[in-house]
């Protein structure tokens, strides 16, 4: 999700307003099922004995990065006791889980991605409660108690994304229910307390059913995100990786400690809301990409972000221009359209793009590299039975909001099939290109190392692009000169 343009805001009673800054497996899919394309033993008993101790999670990850499908990523997770399976987007650019709840208004009801939407119901579950604006959690995130905070009166939130969709509700406590990791690719139930979002009201494209999900599961470093909840109660460390497999869908999301792949890292910058990392240059087929020496400042809305919850990649507009200058230089006869007043796309005949297009690589603060292939950064779509339309994913940032002109900001589109590796406790972040329907290793606690397999939850084999990105296959006249 852009969080650059999220606001993070509370509300208690009807006139006080605040702005803020906003080892487990899960199972994560894309929201597009994918393309045509006996010390052990002891060891885990120990784990399952010993609640106190640290464990990692394998969360099943659903979907699809293509810009052309769904562009996100969805997992699984159980809440309320008893449990009800929820399907929420996976999103390291906000903080807060939050979850469509009964008699919320303009939830939707039903979603196109073949998976059934479940209401939360706070009296249905018998471990919750509601969390008030003078208790703890509400006093930590808000940096204080609040002027107008009485008893009674609930921790409300509000979200405000950068399409002009919100989400609205207040807080909750109860049960998170994830798959502990005991075993190689093996797992048990395993459980938390945590405070979440119960949706009560959702706007703009939050309400629609297309690709609706119950909700979406941040995984920021905000104190109120889920893993930051966890790893305070002594559950899990402030460690988590996620590979993303855009061929197959789905992929690799793990909480816990990554000792197979290596992956080497970049430090995190400071005090910011999001993952802010130092980016050097870009390199645009062996040749460096000549730019002003300030345009990657990391100071205040500045700098590169990683983000899991955005589709495309955008660039301030003097690295964006000198970065398609720089590609389309390999293609000179390229007769390039227009879709949407922000895809660049064209008809591509010559075979494979690796072959006629340049390779990019990005080189950050800690000889860290991140190298972006042509079938990575371009999308293939087709147009009556002809699947040789092309679309580039790079976006222009200065065509976007003024807050978010100057921002670089990098998403599934380069991310997918790589290793991420998000290492809290060291203040790092790291990635490394990889097999994203293969396994990984994770360590608990005890030493012992564990391989998390990949996952691929099902959804509709036909769905509709992500809500941050309106794709035009409704303005397939235009692209039908392509065939001509």
């Amino acid at each position: 999700m852009d969080l650059s343009w999220l606001f993070f805001l509370l509300f208690l009673g009807d006139s006080l307003l605040v702005n803020v800054s906003g080892n487990i497996v899960f199972p994560v899919q894309h929201k597009f099922k994918g393309r045509e394309r006996n010390l052990s033993a002891l060891k885990a008993h120990d784990v399952r004995r010993h609640g106190r101790f640290l464990f990692d999670v394998d969360l099943e990850l659903g979907g699809n990065g293509q810009p052309s499908e769904t562009g996100l990523y969805f997992a699984k997770l159980g809440l309320g006791s008893p449990p009800k399976n929820y399907y929420v987007q996976v999103d390291t650019g906000s903080d807060i889980l939050w979850v469509n709840c009964v008699g919320c208004k303009s939830c939707p009801k039903k979603s196109g991605l073949g998976l059934d939407l479940t209401l939360y119901d706070p009296k249905s579950s018998s471990t919750s409660s509601l969390v008030a604006c003078d208790q703890a959690f509400c006093t930590s995130t808000y940096n204080g108690q609040l002027s107008g905070c009485r008893p009674g009166v609930l921790c409300q939130y509000e979200v405000v994304y950068g399409d002009g969709s919100s989400t609205s509700g207040y807080f909750v406590n109860d049960n998170v229910q994830f798959d502990r990791v005991t075993g190689n690719l093996q797992t048990a139930p395993g459980n938390g307390s945590i405070i979440f979002g119960c949706g009560a009201k959702q706007s703009g494209e939050l309400g629609t059913s297309s690709e609706a999900l119950d909700g979406i599961l941040g995984f920021g470093q905000a104190n109120s995100s889920m893993l930051s909840q966890l790893a305070s109660a002594g559950k899990v460390k402030k460690i988590f990786a996620h590979c993303l497999d855009n061929v197959n869908g789905g992929g690799i999301f793990a909480i816990g400690e990554v000792v197979k792949p290596k992956v080497n890292t970049t430090p995190l910058v400071p005090n910011q809301a999001h993952y802010n990392v130092v980016l050097k240059e870009i390199e645009v087929g062996g040749d460096n990409l000549s730019l002003p020496s300030d345009v990657f400042d990391n100071g205040f809305r500045k700098g590169t972000i990683i983000d899991s919850g955005t589709t495309l990649a955008y660039l301030p507009q003097v690295v964006y221009g000198e970065l398609m200058t720089k590609i389309l230089a390999q293609q000179p006869g390229l007769k390039l359209r227009t879709v949407e007043q922000q895809f660049s796309c064209f008809q591509y005949n010559s075979g494979n793009v690796d072959d006629g297009f340049p390779t990019v690589k990005f080189y950050f603060e800690g000889s860290l590299s991140l190298t972006v292939y042509p079938h990575e950064y371009l999308f293939q779509i087709s147009v009556s039975n002809n699947d040789n339309v092309w679309c580039f994913g790079w976006q222009n940032g200065g065509d976007q909001t003024k807050d978010g002109k100057d921002i670089t900001l990098l998403g599934d589109l380069v991310l997918s099939n790589k290793l991420v590796l998000y290492d809290l406790e060291q203040q790092t972040i790291g990635w490394t290109e990889y097999n994203c329907s293969s396994s990984i290793k994770v360590k608990d606690n005890s030493g012992v190392a564990y391989s998390v397999g990949a996952h691929n939850l099902s959804s509709a084999s036909t769905l509709i692009i992500g809500r941050k990105l309106t794709f035009l296959l409704l303005v397939i006249a235009t692209l039908l000169s392509f065939i001509n």
